[in-house]
């Protein structure tokens, strides 16, 4: 199982020598991943913990790639409505080329109704939004020639297609990953509660006649206790998983560290 970890693009973790500093530390310690979130507008009564501090994911990530190697570079998730389908697919194509080929789209619909506003969105139209981002995408990825709105033009660098993975746990979310994903990526899914899900989507996938994707969780381990983070990983390996993204809280860059460091005892 490859082992992930969030970064804080948020609050006062969101500034640039902690952000650098504490991606350089997960890809020290050998971390498959590091992943970050998306919000573009958020309300005072939802700024608690970051102030309202965000900074953009897509640009965050390509400028951790400039200053890491090998770690792979994860979306957790791109809230796809809040984005013109063309203009993401560049841009990851972009940082995929960039990046030398090491991004992992975490993508999803959204839920907070004040960014929808404040972006002057339908948020009762997200999910066919979404879908119609991800036909686009993949359409972009699939010939170096593309039509859209009755325009043909030329879409480069196209290099490989970031894996997409689909967030969500309700069967339309599982039914977006099987019909246009390579993958599934819940959050905060316990281990007993995968096989049925995970039928599920195997289910939406044979139905649309297409191979399932990998499977990344995102959640908590007791970081303090190496061997009750050894059983819950064991937990999830038993039922299929491939990847999990440890979600870790910390305020400063020795916090982080520290927490890094419980994260390399357990790849080792």
């Amino acid at each position: 199982m490859e082992l992930g970890v969030t970064l804080r693009n948020m609050g006062a973790q969101s500034e640039a020598s902690v952000i650098l500093r504490c991606a350089q530390l997960a890809e020290g310690a050998g971390l498959d991943s590091l992943w970050i979130t998306d919000h573009i507008a958020i309300p005072p009564d939802d700024a608690e913990g970051s102030g309202g501090r965000y900074v953009e994911p897509l640009i965050t990530l390509a400028w951790i790639a400039g200053a890491t190697e090998r770690i792979r570079l994860g979306t957790g998730v791109l809230i796809l409505p809040y984005r013109g389908a063309l203009m993401t697919a560049k841009q990851v194509a972009s940082l995929q080329e960039l990046s030398g080929g090491r991004v992992l789209l975490g993508v999803g619909i959204g839920w907070m109704d004040a960014e929808f506003r404040a972006l002057g969105l339908d948020r009762q139209r997200r999910g066919s939004i979404s879908d119609r981002t991800l036909q686009i995408f993949n359409s972009c990825f699939d010939s170096d020639e593309v039509e859209l709105n009755g325009q043909r033009f030329l879409f480069k660098p196209r290099p490989n297609k970031p894996p997409v993975l689909v967030g969500g746990r309700a069967p339309h979310a599982l039914q977006r990953a099987a019909l246009f994903g390579d993958g599934w990526i819940p959050m905060g899914l316990e281990p007993e509660s995968v096989p049925e899900l995970r039928g599920q989507y195997l289910e939406y996938c044979e139905r649309a006649g297409r191979a399932a994707g990998s499977i990344t969780i995102m959640g908590g381990l007791p970081l303090a206790d190496v061997s009750r983070s050894r059983e819950r990983l064991d937990a999830y390996r038993e039922v299929g998983i491939e990847r999990f993204v440890c979600g870790i809280r910390y305020q400063t860059v020795d916090d982080y560290e520290q927490q890094i460091a419980m994260l390399h005892n357990l790849i080792t």
